[in-house]
């Protein structure tokens, strides 16, 4: 029984259309033939009830007729004969009591519609019945007179054959049906063509889509000419294009960046390849030589780590607390490694950040080392509690941002100055930016600083 179950449900849903459009057809198509069968049961049921009560009226108004040929002031009752007899005694039994006084010659007493006809005369079965033999038979039963006991002193029972009523209730029926065939087969059609052309623009909306290129293409889905909803829709993709081009425009230019930063490094590497290569070199030089590859080297991993942290920072931020104080004295501890500038870090001891301790040490981890970098004597690290938030503020005493350069701070491979003698690719802000923002956070530069340049970390609280 399941197999048969399986392989109908299978069977259903090959035969479910694919398409849109199909499944709208289908979904019309089947509400109304849901309204046609029902509208069409009721009209039969009623036009076969209103041809059985027209059935009814004639017969009772036949018994009426007969019953006035029915004498009843006489004992015993008897019949009087009326002009056309025979006619108005067609299909019509007497009955006076329990004696047949007269019954039409083609049904004898012992008929089966005769015996039917004695039932309804019989006291208390009055009305009609139906008598299905090899043509419908309608009876119906006309007291005539009434006795001292209030029993009627004649019955006159009239029968007629439906075939006729039951004739004209089959044509109806397979007209209605034809007609609900014909409902059917337009409703189909129309709602396919109703539908093809609402879904129109989306195929064109889709042909062009195909086309078009999310980074060159200049071309945007026209609202102008298309429906409120798919207009509201072709804007809502035209700004979905916007921000994929400008994301793709973003990575093309970090690329591009990252190949020149590493073009440097790799340049020095070679160029102290060669020269060594050239020539006999002292163990001087041949150790100056060293050392500028292996520095070379180290900045080429440093780039490295940072493309690769910020490939991390596209993730999804895995969730979890971290003691603020600890991670950065943890971070304070491995950056001190010389006694020109000193680092402090000044805060509560009881502030949970609600992010990892390595996001966090990552997130500080560029703002440090820029601080380091340019800081004469002093880095000075403050963390503080505001509502919800836990803000972390990485300030120096050195020369500062210039004013002209602020805009351009947390922008890939941007430095204020290149030839000021420190390293860096200029890829630690935007990344400290982008790891921030990747847990909730923000990274923004305090423009209030008088003295040196100061950073400031945002993060949700633990």
């Amino acid at each position: 029984m399941s197999f048969r179950l399986s392989r109908l449900t299978t069977l259903a849903s090959r035969c479910r259309p694919r398409t849109l459009r199909g499944r709208l057809s289908l979904v019309a198509l089947t509400t109304a033939t849901l309204v046609m069968v029902i509208l069409t049961v009721v009209f039969n049921a009623v036009v076969r009830h209103h041809l059985q009560q027209q059935a009814d009226d004639e017969l009772r108004t036949r018994a009426a007729a007969v019953a006035a040929t029915v004498d009843t002031r006489h004992h015993p009752v008897r019949v009087l004969e009326a002009p056309d007899d025979a006619r108005l005694d067609t299909n019509v039994w007497i009955y006076a009591g329990g004696r047949l006084l007269e019954h039409p010659t083609s049904a004898p007493a012992g008929a089966t519609v005769t015996r039917t006809a004695a039932r309804l005369a019989a006291p208390g079965h009055r009305g009609c019945a139906a008598l299905e033999t090899d043509a419908p038979i309608r009876l119906c039963a006309e007291p005539v007179g009434d006795t001292p006991g209030g029993a009627p002193l004649a019955v006159v029972v009239t029968a007629m054959d439906l075939g006729p009523y039951r004739a004209s209730a089959d044509t109806l029926l397979g007209a209605s049906m034809a007609l609900d065939g014909a409902v059917l087969l337009g409703t189909y059609v129309l709602t396919r063509l109703a539908v093809g052309r609402a879904l129109s623009p989306v195929r064109d909306m889709t042909d062009q889509a195909a086309q078009w290129s999310a980074v060159t293409s200049e071309e945007r889905f026209s609202a102008a000419a298309l429906p409120t909803e798919l207009a509201q829709l072709g804007s809502s993709l035209d700004e979905l294009l916007d921000r994929i081009r400008a994301v793709l425009r973003h990575e093309q230019q970090l690329t591009r960046e990252l190949s020149h930063e590493l073009r440097n490094p790799l340049a020095r590497i070679t160029a102290e390849l060669d020269w060594w290569q050239t020539r006999p070199r002292s163990a001087a030089e041949t150790h100056g030589s060293h050392a500028s590859i292996a520095d070379a080297a180290e900045s080429m991993r440093t780039i490295c780590d940072i493309l690769l942290d910020d490939a991390r920072a596209t993730a999804h931020t895995a969730p979890g607390t971290c003691d603020v104080m600890a991670v950065l004295r943890r971070l304070t501890d491995r950056l001190a490694t010389s006694g020109k500038v000193t680092i402090t870090v000044t805060g509560p001891d009881t502030l949970v950040a609600g992010v990892p301790s390595a996001l966090l040490e990552r997130i500080v981890s560029p703002l440090a080392d820029n601080a380091l970098r340019y800081a004469h004597a002093r880095v000075g690290i403050r963390v503080f509690h505001d509502p919800d938030r836990i803000r972390v503020e990485v300030v120096d005493d050195g020369l500062g941002v210039p004013p002209s350069f602020v805009g351009q701070l947390f922008q890939p491979g941007r430095r204020a100055d290149a030839e000021d003698g420190h390293g860096g690719a200029g890829l630690g802000l935007p990344l400290a930016r982008r790891l921030a923002r990747s847990a909730g956070g923000e990274v923004e530069y305090d423009a209030e600083q008088t003295a040196g340049a100061g950073f400031v970390v945002s993060l949700p609280a633990g």
